[in-house]
């Protein structure tokens, strides 16, 4: 299963920014995203919407789909035999499946867009 890359969507986001010389402000402006939540992105403490990852597609002309990586098995694996709490559990789980809602989302928008095209 692939999951939505941090590492990778930091990394674009910065590098594409800096390529067209703009600020974070100027970024901002453009996508209509918070100038906090393009810092937090930018330091992967954020990940944004599926609107806003449309809006920064645009914008800096990468494609979405390369921010997804393969899950490695051990990630997933390493919490299922691990003593955690029951809110540290819950929390995990809550995570697995925002990320999985995410790519759900994604893969729906780019369905309908081909839709419209057609």
């Amino acid at each position: 299963m692939k999951v939505l890359s941090r590492e990778r969507l930091a990394e674009i986001v910065r590098e594409r920014r800096k390529d067209r010389e703009l600020t974070q402000e100027r970024l901002s402006e453009l996508t209509e995203i918070n100038r906090s939540m393009i810092v937090r992105l930018e330091n992967r403490d954020y990940i944004p919407s599926v609107r806003q990852l449309e809006k920064l597609a645009n914008v800096l002309d990468f494609e979405i789909t390369t921010l997804f990586a393969e899950s490695k098995p051990s990630f997933s694996t390493a919490f299922r035999g691990s003593d955690y709490s029951h809110e540290e559990q819950a929390g995990i789980d809550h995570l697995f499946d925002m990320m999985v809602a995410a790519k759900q989302q994604i893969l729906l928008r780019r369905a309908l867009s081909s839709e419209k095209k057609d």
